[in-house]
């Protein structure tokens, strides 16, 4: 009887050392595991950085870019506002009715060479022929 009892408690004790080694071995497995995700979850941060720091960058040249475009468009209007001025110091109309041999040259020159600067513009090649076309574009 007391071998049957001998036999029951060694039964016991390697069962419960086979169930600690079980348990031990899930353990590192799902350490392992745990590890894996860990690693990809850096890169997921690093990859997050990087992003930030470029939208941060972006931010920063839009900023600069924004600034650019303000300046040019004060500078566009102020020369509208002059050559509003201009147009409105000069009566046309009846600078027209008076000289009209005077206006019709200025006017027929100023609109060749309005034409020929879209044609140079538009032109498929991108050769510039004209010589009497400006380079200013904010000029007539």
């Amino acid at each position: 009887m007391f071998g049957a009892i001998k036999i029951a408690m060694v039964m016991t004790v390697i069962a419960t050392a086979g169930m600690g080694y079980l348990y031990v071995q899930r353990l590192q497995s799902n350490l392992e595991i745990a590890r894996a995700n860990v690693a990809k979850m850096e890169v997921a941060v690093q990859i997050s950085e990087d992003s930030i720091a470029t939208l941060q960058a972006d931010v920063i040249r839009n900023a600069e870019l924004n600034a650019t475009l303000q300046s040019e468009l004060q500078r566009a209007e102020a020369y509208g506002d002059e050559l509003r001025a201009t147009l409105n110091k000069h009566n046309l109309t009846y600078l027209a009715l008076q000289k009209p041999g005077l206006i019709e040259n200025r006017m027929q020159n100023a609109t060749d060479t309005l034409w020929d600067d879209l044609g140079a513009i538009t032109d498929p090649n991108r050769v510039q022929q004209s010589e009497t076309g400006t380079t200013d574009t904010s000029s007539n």
